[in-house]
């Protein structure tokens, strides 16, 4: 690992690595300054990756330095041997090309993702590499590499945000073997496995004591979350025009994400949610508060409300001051489910409610947190008996004996 050091005599940064089993030291002009070192670091950060993938060329990191010299030769051949291989596009041009004939299908909000981990992460690394002299050893490396980076927190990327930065780099290589006919270096390379997180939903208890504690304005918002299961994004935008009292019925058909509007995620998440009594009265007392606004919940400026703000400023502090362990907001969705099981509920209607296709998720997910769905104890069959079958119901056992 190289680092980066600072001349006692001048007070200038310069950084030290290894390249090819030798020790190298490149001065420069910069004070010795937490701006100046974060610039250094991230300099310091691209030289090691393009070491770690043998596309490092030293003169032109460093022009006019003296060790340039030492690898001269080397670069010389290197470049050679490019030029003459040269057949297929460079991946930063025919990611370029990829993107753009993509994006139509995207929403704004996947576009974005997609163009941000192209230019943060994969383009600055492997952008120069000829999309057939991208090996399966340099996918493997660069996956390495991301490991070994941090987010803003200062925390490892997960595996989860590993994979989904490498999706896009998957899809460009095997587009392009398919276009340049070679065969993709992706096969066989598997998605890192992502721990599967556990739903950790709200008591009823500690859903009386969240709405009996929230701050008044933010009641019925809540009252709604836990009633109705709906993510974040579809109710902070949503609009008093997909409220249906007459039906009693909240119409998914939009979602609020990245500050922008755009249809549902996919084709379950685009559902009519039944309206219970309670979250119908929530509903009409919010009218008489927000009924001028397109919004059902908005800021006092009438914008949708944000997500983070949210949780920032009303949902972490009110569990902190209730003394309910921390949990993020999604959990809300998380309870309605395991209410609306533990309530007896059809579990065809509850996947409805929730945009499943499917009851599947809901058994496995959560099913040990609704305890009339895990027994396994002979207890309902226990119960059907007695309800049926009184002391005087006996079987002649003669009868039963000449059967």
């Amino acid at each position: 690992m190289g680092s980066i050091r600072v001349r006692k005599e001048t007070g200038k940064l310069f950084l030290d690595f290894n390249y090819q089993g030798k020790r190298c030291r490149e001065q420069t002009a910069l004070n010795d300054t937490k701006p100046n070192r974060l610039k250094l670091e991230k300099a310091l950060n691209k030289i090691e990756a393009e070491i770690l993938l043998g596309i490092f060329e030293y003169s032109k990191c460093f022009p006019g330095s003296s060790n340039a010299k030492k690898f001269e030769t080397v670069v010389e051949v290197k470049q050679a041997n490019t030029v003459a291989s040269k057949s297929t596009p460079l991946l930063k041009d025919f990611a370029e090309l990829w993107f753009s004939e993509m994006k139509v299908q995207w929403r704004k909000s996947s576009s974005t993702s997609v163009r941000a981990n192209l230019q943060n992460y994969i383009l600055p690394i492997l952008g120069d590499k000829e999309v057939e002299a991208i090996k399966k050893a340099d996918i493997l490396a660069f996956r390495s590499l991301l490991a070994k980076k941090t987010n803003r927190y200062g925390k490892p990327l997960s595996a989860s945000t590993i994979n989904h930065i490498l999706t896009p780099l998957r899809m460009i290589l095997n587009e392009a073997a398919n276009r340049y006919n070679f065969s993709s270096p992706y096969v066989g390379i598997k998605s890192l496995k992502v721990p599967r997180s556990d739903a950790h939903p709200f008591t009823l208890e500690e859903v009386k004591k969240i709405i009996n504690g929230v701050r008044a304005d933010f009641k019925n918002y809540y009252i709604t979350r836990f009633f109705t299961g709906m993510r974040s994004s579809e109710i902070d935008g949503l609009k008093w025009k997909y409220v249906d009292f007459e039906r009693k019925q909240l119409l998914i058909r939009e979602v609020y994400t990245r500050n922008e509007f755009t249809y549902t995620k996919n084709d379950g998440s685009f559902r009519n949610i039944d309206m219970s009594q309670m979250v119908y009265d929530a509903l009409k007392e919010q009218f008489d508060i927000t009924g001028d606004s397109p919004f059902v919940f908005c800021s006092g400026i009438n914008t949708p409300l944000r997500n983070n703000n949210v949780s920032k400023r009303v949902w972490y502090p009110l569990l902190e001051r209730l003394n309910i362990e921390r949990r993020n907001p999604y959990q809300t969705r998380h309870t309605a489910a395991t209410l609306w099981l533990g309530a007896g509920e059809s579990p065809e209607w509850i996947a409805r409610q929730m945009g499943h296709t499917t009851t599947e998720m809901l058994f496995n997910v959560y099913s040990r947190y609704v305890p009339n769905l895990t027994r396994k104890d002979g207890s309902a069959m226990e119960h059907l008996v007695k309800t049926n079958f009184s002391n005087s119901d006996k079987f002649d056992s003669e009868e039963a004996n000449n059967d």
